[in-house]
């Protein structure tokens, strides 16, 4: 029998515990390769930052098949073997793409790597969902962005060291994370996917992705991912538009403009679990409206300043807010999720990720050169303000739909209490 003491201390399954640490592994092979993707192609290849724009929309366009039929296929053949399937995709696809020389080839590639390294995200997410309890799945995402975090800060480091030798090590390094990680879930993480209930059949895999149907019924749960992706196309411009922005504009040097990104990351690898925990503790959408709230600040003062600590301080507020709207929002969806269909609501929130993606930059490139540079962080506090109200509406909503839930909840224990006294 475990002491009171341990069992305070049992806080987190060991698979979830693996799936964490196999989470920075691969990422930080991603984070090797990451920054200097965009370089490798101009000096490679010699072409221009069009065709590296477009290579970013055939990666999120290819995201949005894989995460659709990954999603459907977690939930029809189970996490493990769809995780274990993006991993060795990506692994392969890198190799690939760091030996071919014909650029179409490259595309290609990218194309197809695209959509299979991709089959395997909602099958990570789900997992969490599956290895913890509600209280619980806000801290666990949580710990998985601080595990994503802290690659992202020492990726990039071991991957300048490792670019004095070749772009190709860096591809290979891609490849041998992801591999890495695979046997790592193969030999340690068991299927998480809930056992089909005996009075339900087993659906066809037709039938499995004719149920994204059901999912998009859910007329909350789709306002939830609409005013999220205004979210999304504020926060994106933290990787895009703002290093030229602040370089063009003020002539904050790109060595900085690496400490400020550097300072996101860390902000989020020593203070992610600690805000996720406090977070939980409130309803959901509030938390939402709150890291809104504070991505309107810190996106918005990028329009009104001009002092280099001031672009310090920015940063760190809306990183502040990132830490409060992602991991929650990753747990809300699984409040709105029934268990045969985590996997393909799962992927449907990937949606809010890479619709946005698909135009988000180019919007913002239209908005910097046609209206004014400032003008990208203006649009971006009104975008935020919108998504406030839309949170705080939705709060009202959830509010009533929860309600209601328990009612139904209670109906029917007490329809099976009634049941077993009358036999």
């Amino acid at each position: 029998m475990l002491t009171e003491g341990k069992k305070k201390n049992k806080k987190y399954p060991k698979p979830f515990i693996v799936l964490i640490f196999a989470t920075f592994i691969d990422r930080l092979g991603s984070f090797l390769l990451f920054p200097f993707f965009s370089v490798y192609l101009i000096d490679h290849f010699n072409v221009t930052i069009v065709e590296v724009g477009f290579l970013f929309m055939i990666f999120a366009g290819g995201s949005i098949i894989g995460n659709t039929i990954g999603g459907a296929l977690t939930d029809k053949y189970g996490r493990r073997s769809m995780l274990l399937f993006g991993l060795i995709s990506s692994g392969i696809g890198s190799i690939l793409m760091g030996i071919v020389d014909e650029l179409y080839l490259f595309f290609l590639i990218a194309a197809v790597l695209g959509v299979l390294g991709d089959l395997g995200g909602p099958a990570r997410q789900a997992m969490v969902v599956d290895l913890l309890p509600e209280k619980r799945r806000a801290d666990g995402f949580g710990l998985l962005r601080v595990a994503v975090n802290l690659s992202a800060v020492i990726g990039p480091i071991l991957g300048g060291i490792l670019l004095r030798r070749s772009y190709l090590i860096l591809f290979i390094a891609d490849a041998v994370s992801s591999l890495i990680t695979a046997l790592i879930v193969f030999a340690v993480i068991p299927e998480t996917k809930p056992e089909k209930q005996d009075n339900k059949p087993e659906e066809s895999i037709m039938k499995t992705l004719i149920g994204y149907k059901e999912v998009l019924k859910d007329s909350v749960y789709i306002m939830f991912l609409a005013v999220s992706a205004l979210t999304v196309l504020v926060y994106m411009q933290l990787n895009s538009t703002l290093s030229v922005f602040l370089w063009e504009v003020y002539g904050f040097p790109l060595d900085w403009f690496g400490a400020l990104l550097s300072l996101n990351a860390a902000m989020v690898v020593c203070l992610q679990f600690l805000i996720t925990r406090w977070a939980s503790k409130y309803a959901p959408m509030k938390m939402m409206a709150l890291g809104t709230l504070l991505y309107m600040i810190g996106f918005g003062m990028y329009g009104f300043i001009s002092e280099p600590y001031l672009f310090f301080v920015a940063m760190a507020i809306l990183t502040v807010g990132e830490m409060i709207v992602i991991p929650v929002s990753q747990a809300a969806v699984a409040d709105f999720a029934s268990e045969d269909k985590r996997g393909r609501y799962m992927a449907v929130y990937g949606f809010h990720w890479s619709i946005p993606t698909l135009f988000g930059v180019s919007a913002a490139s239209f908005v910097y050169i046609y209206v004014g540079p400032n003008w990208v962080w203006y649009s971006a506090g009104i975008l935020c303000l919108i998504a406030i109200i839309g949170f705080w509406l939705l709060h009202k909503i959830t509010k009533v739909r929860l309600t209601k839930k328990i009612d139904t909840l209670v109906e029917d224990v007490v329809i099976e209490l009634r049941e077993e006294l009358s036999e």
